[in-house]
């Protein structure tokens, strides 16, 4: 059983670390703290960008490059300004509702909650929606990477199907450029807003996305086939792209197999508003007589 799960786990891990090319819209930034409770959102206008497909694929038996393709988001997006606190999950945990952070991580107002499962993120946006009367969520990977705008480049590496080496020694350099060793939960602001007003994206700590791990061939013309999907590996968006198992809180413990596993692991959310029918519903049925 070790060995099937070692042997899902490489696989899992196996298709590389291809990024999106985030090409930034019309921005309208608004950037405000709703009642008591609720994080700082930022609001991102509806657009369009171009965008690498997370997950393995082939064409023919061999390795083919990610596919590229333009995604619409049609409706602003209103994720967190900042990663989730390590405080704010503090009180998840004491309501009993989390699942207690390693004694290592610093629990304080100003750090991001670090070392959290795909599972505890879960958890604490299913607590914060109770407490806030919200519907939060973790973002999939196309909403984040719309939301990280010029924060996240293009990681996907050209493929050569007659010397499958040049691919793995472009990976190599491009992962040898990048500093793996700090691994410090810094302040919020540390990195910086984006273009958007969205912080610390792509700093240190990578962040959970709501989007399963798959693997699909490819035809000629570049078009992904049915997918098998994976949804014990999720993908987590940071300075690259990762595909992490769900389970895993600290992925330097052995989260995946390939490239530079992400130092530390936390998220932000994003939050669901009311459609506006159903806004304008609640007015009228407010409006009427006797209601």
């Amino acid at each position: 059983m070790l060995i099937a799960f070692k042997l899902k786990l490489a696989l899992a891990c196996a298709a590389g670390l291809a990024g999106p090319l985030a090409v930034a819209p019309l921005v309208s930034e608004l950037t405000m703290r709703h009642a008591v409770g609720e994080p700082a959102l930022v609001e991102v206008a509806p657009g369009s960008f171009a965008y690498r497909e997370a997950g393995d694929f082939t064409r023919g038996g061999q390795q083919a490059e990610a596919p590229m393709r333009t995604i619409r988001i049609n409706r602003p997006l209103r994720i967190m300004r900042n990663q989730v606190a390590s405080s704010d999950y503090q009180h998840c945990v004491q309501d009993g509702a989390c699942r207690a952070l390693d004694r290592d991580v610093a629990i304080a107002p100003d750090r991001p909650a670090v070392q959290v499962s795909w599972h505890d993120a879960e958890a604490y946006a299913g607590w914060l929606s109770r407490k806030t009367g919200h519907q939060y969520r973790l973002p999939n990977d196309e909403e984040w990477a719309f939301a990280a705008g010029s924060r996240f480049k293009d990681d996907g590496a050209p493929i050569d199907a007659s010397d499958p080496s040049k691919r793995w020694i472009s990976r190599y350099e491009r992962e040898s450029e990048r500093d793996p060793s700090d691994t410090t939960a810094h302040r919020f602001g540390k990195f910086g807003p984006n273009e958007h007003g969205v912080e610390d994206l792509a700093g240190n700590v990578w962040e959970w996305t709501a989007t399963c791990f798959v693997r699909s061939r490819v035809d000629d013309a570049g078009n992904p086939g049915r997918p098998t999907v994976n949804c014990g590996v999720r993908v987590a968006e940071g300075a690259h792209r990762a595909y992490v198992t769900d389970f895993i809180r600290d992925a330097r413990a052995g989260g995946c197999a390939q490239g530079v596993p992400p130092a530390n692991l936390g998220f932000r959310l994003v939050r669901e508003e009311t459609s506006w029918l159903a806004s304008v519903s609640q007015r009228l049925s407010k409006a009427r007589p006797g209601s």
